[in-house]
């Protein structure tokens, strides 16, 4: 019900043109949903994926942005160079980091954290993300704290995901990826053989924000609501099985402040015309 009333109200607008910038990890979902807003919504998305610091690097330097989706910590501390609205600032999703192995080869056991030990120290070459990002900072942080770092570290190969860092696997140049979940699924010729258990293991939470300069705050507003409106059947449930990420809903603030914003304006368009 409360997606019907975005939507009839979003149409009441004009077509607009939603920018897009987003970390790696929630790419291949947004690309599902994007056709299907377009067609309720009658807004046009258009992305800009890429390495999440990169994504920082882009707005703080003053590219313009209708949505920003990012680590939530990385959202906390982007806000300090450039403001976000506080009506779009939401929870969207978990990802965690998990092992890929090219496809076809013999399954490793990765169930406890001395069995990822013995996988990485008999492994001839590791891919990961780089150590710039949330999820390789972490990994590198752990592999010295377990002090395998000095004995690894020659074998390890860093290539983000989103710059095809699954291929490494797949041409049989890495025996093993540790790569968040969702940016690797469907990667060509590997295969996800399961989650890293803790210590290893580093859920990296994104979040949707609206920044302040949107030149569309309503459009993106709405596709975040699209977003968490249809959360029961696309991030909950396909997302989960296919993706490795577990979602948050937070819809009716959302709803609130856009039927508020709305009544808020036409009550001042009224005024205006009275006058």
């Amino acid at each position: 019900m409360v997606a019907a009333f975005l939507f009839l109200f979003a149409r009441l607008s004009a077509a607009a043109d939603v920018l897009v910038y987003s970390g790696g990890a929630p790419q291949e979902v947004l690309r599902i949903l994007a056709p299907e807003f377009e067609r309720q919504a009658g807004h046009r998305v258009s992305f800009t994926f890429a390495l999440v610091t990169e994504i920082e690097r882009k707005l703080t330097a003053g590219e313009s942005a209708d949505v920003v989706l990012l680590p939530v910590p990385l959202l906390s501390a982007l806000e300090k160079t450039v403001p976000m609205r506080p009506e779009g600032r939401s929870v969207l999703a978990r990802t965690g980091i998990g092992v890929i192995v090219r496809t076809g080869s013999k399954p490793t056991d990765i169930s406890t954290a001395e069995a990822v030990r013995k996988m990485l120290l008999a492994a001839g070459s590791i891919a990961l993300p780089a150590a710039s990002v949330p999820s390789g900072r972490h990994l590198t942080r752990v592999f010295k704290e377990l002090g395998i770092a000095e004995v690894i570290e020659p074998k390890l190969l860093f290539k983000p995901a989103i710059e095809g860092g699954a291929g490494l696997v797949a041409n049989g140049r890495a025996d093993v990826g540790l790569y968040l979940v969702s940016e690797v699924r469907k990667a060509k010729d590997v295969t996800v053989i399961g989650l890293l258990p803790p210590p290893f293991q580093s859920f990296v939470v994104y979040g949707a924000a609206l920044p302040r300069h949107s030149l569309e705050p309503d459009a993106g507003l709405a596709f975040i609501s699209f977003i968490f409106t249809n959360s029961r059947l696309s991030f909950t449930g396909f997302l989960l099985e296919r993706f490795g990420i577990n979602s948050c809903r937070c819809v009716i603030g959302l709803a609130r402040f856009f039927f508020v914003t709305r009544l808020r304006r036409r009550g001042g368009r009224k005024s205006k015309e009275a006058k």
